[in-house]
């Protein structure tokens, strides 16, 4: 018998058949002596729903009031889910974030878990009950309702599990598990059965979109076993579990997945003084306007000059020109700006490049046979990302997918 912790995202309850399903769902795992802790997000839509609600009544909405109103989806969902479990026989109890209690900062829209007092639920899973707890919301210390920003159901369900001291805590979704890359650009990919949380921590950053990048952190913070399994399917499978690299069942893959973003935009400003602070001259102004830099090349200086590239999210592309034009230009005395945001990011994840050499190489050689040029490189000890031409990524992802045997089967 285990203490489980199950997270279903708001497509899984987007309806009240889709609830009784889900109802179903848990009652087949409580059936086998689990004990289930249950963390819902609102139903699909909602949250959007109450926000663009607030907007319409205030274009800038007080954040304190704006968590009062985005987080009562959630306490839909756990009423109505826990009323679908009595009607099944089984003893549920819901509560909201505060009513458990999750204790977060005050950061209204955007809080950090602080600590979480699972003595109440503890006493009910005892009693026999299946919990109900809502996802993405928690109660500050001065007992202010806050939320955990988008996608903060998932990071609930990971600090419960962490809390409770969980066997494992399974985020149910509408995918059955992590794939290589996305199977709707390589018919081939496969599931993974085992993936490192370095790995899908790497995955989620470089633009997979399974999980919430704060659940993985928090998962390989607090060792809790994540796994992502389908709530689409009758037959339940046995998903990807995202565990410990020293974790006996772990693959041994050279690499492990290919992740890829179409939110990029290349920045170059050119003709920059080759001295040091120029990187701060150029960055700190982008930094103060709210904007995330991701790549980042110094080419060489010649003649104490040099060229700067970096690049940023691409909706964000015309504000950094913006903020370049006015703020940097003229300051540095750079020669030109010039931007593209008509490029991409595809990236090799994999713990056995650590073991392995010649990954890059491989990686370089088969681009340049398809004809594609590469233009900046970003590298850690598990990954290798490169920017290209926005056109050639699904051909660069389907030829590297090749290349690394990744459609073959583990």
């Amino acid at each position: 018998m285990s203490l489980i912790v199950q997270k279903f995202g708001g497509t899984s309850v987007g309806s009240t058949e889709r609830i009784k399903n889900v109802a179903k769902r848990i009652a087949r795992w409580k059936a086998q002596g689990h004990k289930i802790v249950v963390v819902p997000s609102a139903m699909s839509g909602e949250t959007n729903r109450l926000i663009a609600l607030a907007k319409e009544i205030s274009p800038m909405p007080d954040p304190r009031e704006l968590d009062v109103v985005a987080s009562t989806g959630e306490q839909v969902t756990i009423g109505l889910l826990s009323m679908a479990l009595m009607e099944l026989g089984l003893k549920a109890k819901s509560y909201t974030g505060a009513q458990v209690k999750v204790l977060t900062d005050s950061a209204f829209t955007k809080a950090r878990i602080e600590r979480i007092d699972e003595n109440r639920m503890r006493a009910d899973l005892e009693a026999g009950y299946v919990v109900v707890v809502a996802g993405f919301q928690g109660v500050d210390a001065a007992g202010n309702i806050t939320t955990l920003g988008r996608g903060g159901s998932d990071t609930s369900a990971v600090a419960l599990a962490a809390a409770l001291k969980a066997d494992e805590c399974q985020i149910y979704t509408d995918v059955d598990g992590v794939y290589t890359t996305d199977p709707r650009i390589v018919p081939e990919a496969r599931r993974l059965a085992t993936i490192t949380f370095e790995e899908m921590l790497e995955m989620a950053s470089l633009g997979s979109k399974v999980l919430q990048i704060r659940s993985v952190e928090f998962a390989g913070k607090y060792k809790v076993k994540l796994r992502v399994l389908s709530s689409f399917e009758d037959k339940e499978g046995p998903g990807t579990l995202i565990t410990y690299e020293d974790d006996p069942k772990m693959e041994k893959a050279v690499i492990s997945g290919i992740a890829f973003s179409r939110d990029e935009a290349k920045i170059t400003v050119m003709g920059v003084p080759d001295r040091p602070g120029i990187a701060y001259q150029i960055l700190g102004p982008i930094g103060e306007a709210n904007i995330d830099v991701d790549m980042i090349i110094q080419n060489a200086g010649v003649d104490n000059m040099t060229d700067f590239s970096f690049t940023v999210p691409r909706n964000d592309y015309a504000k950094t020109m913006q903020v370049l034009e006015k703020q940097v230009k003229g300051h540095i005395k750079a020669s030109d700006i010039r931007g593209d945001n008509k490029v991409c990011k595809v990236s090799l994840v994999g713990v056995g490049m650590r073991t392995h050499a010649g990954v890059a190489g491989k990686m370089f050689r088969t681009l340049a046979e398809e004809g594609i040029n590469i233009q900046m490189i970003s590298t850690s000890e598990i990954k290798i990302a490169v920017i290209i031409d926005e056109k050639y990524m699904e051909l660069a992802v389907r030829a590297l997918h090749k290349v690394f045997d990744l459609d073959q089967p583990a």
